[in-house]
């Protein structure tokens, strides 16, 4: 072996360039003991050796002398296949519901301001709630409204017209249990009022999706607690010194209110009357109640804005259009229906124009028998005209121009007869009321006969300047009939009405007057006596008996309490069950025709 400057053993001729690179030693010589010769860079053994320079022999570098983990064949480094299934069944992922494919997106973490409004909704709802409706259901719904806007506003949903009519209308209806003592017109309007609401939310535009919509807030709820407990959890873990400072300052100051106000309201006979008239009365007794209306709130108030935040598209579900039938097929039946229509509407005229002489002249029946089943008759034609005309709509020709002159012509006919149809059914109404007076059923199908009217009108303009507009618009005469019929007091009516006939025919229902509610006390505290006493005796006794707060009161019983204020019947009531219409004998002096004071029509 030669030696290379300074005394270092030269490379043998027969290295290779590897060999030198890897500091191989040369042939013929022995490797050092305990010295692997490994690749450079390879991650078993650790980092690569730098290359020597050229004419020097490699020299070992100092590694950890231990235990290495063992190498993994490279057949065992591949993926296992998948196991078969023993049952026999392949193995699939689960299919999207259809809920999910039609909420698309997902909400991110709720809004803290939305958050409090969640909480203020709850915390009403217990407070507010339990005494009754009033004031208190509207002051509810505007905080769950806010809780919306909050989550809607952080997606970036921006506010379209027919949401604000729907929103604005919703609370409208609340209006109603503020203003009328009547339960059924304030659940007809709280009713609707949750329709508008969940419309607002959805902004749904096909009748599929209007239905649809009017319910969607249900399918919201499951989803929402999950959403909130996740906000909740959020903030309590990443910002608990502000929870707590907020928590030791609430409690402060509720602490300084009870006992300050307890000072002020022993002090002062009149500040306890208005502190008592302002704070809601919490007892133990109707805590689990409370707790209820509590929850209640909180959870509707969530779901909303769960809702606004990621809504249901609704108007993904399509119904697909019938198959089109031939102009022949489809118009014929349609043309005789619409002939018989004018053939009833020409003997139905001649008829009612000509009165109740009229009527007894040209019928057997007498003169309530004719106007009662007529008009139960002539409501369910009308139900029945809405039907044919959608399913005609459905399975109508659609090859052109002449196809669609062809159903605007035989439908408008058809929606024009009806319209008589309608005049008839509500003539018959008014003739049937000014026989034997007006009653809550008789006003409420008189009004659904009346909206049925102005649906025929709408699917007549539908037809001319198009239909894409008709289902929103059906949806919104609805609730405003609704609306007007709540802030028309139907009780009101109905007393103001049998209180003008018994001036013009000394005939009264005076039983049934006696279960109208304080919207009726102001036509009824005109009757002389003692009719005016047996038939406000009940809601006399009534508002004695309540003592509910001034959030909790209608305008119409505060309205009745300064109407009759401390009024006690005292001996007047003892001879009611002998007054009425049965003093008089029949209604029109007609024995054949007895009046009945507990007919339901």
């Amino acid at each position: 072996m030669e030696a290379g400057p300074a005394g270092i053993p030269a490379e043998p001729a027969g290295a290779t360039r590897s060999e030198k690179v890897a500091g191989a030693p040369a042939a013929g010589t022995s490797r050092p003991e305990g010295v692997d010769a490994a690749p450079a860079g390879d991650a078993a053994h650790g980092p690569a050796r730098a290359p020597q320079p050229p004419g020097r022999p490699a020299v070992p570098q100092p590694r950890d002398i231990g235990p290495q983990p063992p190498k993994v064949p490279a057949y065992a480094q591949q993926a296992r296949p998948p196991q078969p299934n023993p049952w026999g069944q392949p193995r699939q992922a689960p299919a999207p519901s259809e809920l999910s494919r039609l909420r698309p997106v997902k909400p991110g973490a709720i809004p803290g301001a939305t958050l409090w409004a969640v909480l203020a909704t709850g915390l009403l709802s217990a407070l507010l709630l339990g005494e009754g409706i009033g004031l208190n259901l509207l002051v509810v719904a505007f905080t769950a409204a806010l809780a919306a806007y909050f989550a809607a506003r952080a997606t970036a949903r921006r506010l379209r017209p027919w949401t604000a009519v729907w929103a604005v209308g919703g609370l409208a209806l609340l209006v109603v249990p503020a203003l009328r003592d009547a339960g059924w017109p304030s659940f007809l309007a709280i009713v609707s009022a949750f329709a508008l609401g969940s419309l607002a939310l959805h902004g749904s535009r096909s009748w599929l999706g209007i239905f649809l919509g009017s319910l969607g807030l249900l399918t919201s709820v499951a989803e929402s607690l999950g959403w909130g407990a996740r906000g909740v959890r959020e903030r309590m873990a990443g910002s608990r010194g502000h929870w707590g400072v907020v928590f030791r300052s609430t409690v402060v100051a509720v602490v300084l209110l009870i006992v300050f106000g307890a000072l002020f309201a022993s002090a002062d006979a009149a500040f306890a009357d208005v502190l008592g008239s302002l704070m809601p009365d919490v007892s133990v007794g109707d805590s689990p109640w409370r707790f209820f209306l509590g929850v209640l709130g909180l959870v509707g108030a969530l779901a909303a804005a769960y809702t606004a935040a990621a809504p249901v598209r609704w108007d993904g579900l399509t119904v697909r259009p019938g198959k089109a039938r031939g102009r022949l097929e489809w118009a014929l039946p349609l043309v005789v229906l619409n002939l018989l229509f004018a053939a009833f509407l020409a003997i139905q005229l001649t008829v009612l124009l000509g009165g109740y002489d009229k009527v007894m002249a040209e019928t057997d029946l007498s003169y309530s028998q004719y106007a009662r089943e007529g008009f139960w008759q002539l409501l369910w034609a009308t139900l029945l005209t809405l039907l044919v005309i959608a399913l005609a709509l459905r399975w109508a020709p659609r090859g052109g121009a002449r196809d669609r002159t062809l159903v605007r012509g035989v439908l408008g006919t058809l929606c024009l007869l009806t319209l008589v149809v309608v005049a008839s059914a509500l003539r018959r109404m008014d003739l049937y009321v000014d026989a034997y007076g007006l009653t809550r059923l008789r006003i409420s199908v008189a009004a659904v006969e009346l909206w049925l009217g102005v649906v025929l009108v709408l699917i007549m303009a539908a037809g001319v300047f198009g239909a894409r507009m008709l289902p929103r618009a059906v949806a919104a005469s609805a609730a405003v009939g609704v609306l007007a019929f709540g802030l028309l007091s139907p009780d009101g009516l109905i007393a103001e009405q049998n209180v003008a006939r018994y001036d013009r025919h000394h005939s009264i229902d005076v039983e049934y007057l006696r279960g109208l509610s304080a919207d009726a006390v102001p036509a009824l505290d005109t009757l002389p006596e003692p009719l005016r006493s047996c038939a406000l005796e009940e809601i006399q006794r009534s508002l004695r008996s309540s003592d509910e707060p001034w959030y909790a009161t209608s305008w119409g019983e505060a309205r009745a309490r300064d109407i009759l204020g401390d009024w006690d019947p005292g001996y007047r009531t003892r001879d009611c069950s002998g007054l009425g219409s049965g003093d008089n004998g029949s209604e029109r002096g007609d024995v054949d025709d007895p009046y009945d004071p507990y007919d339901p029509y």
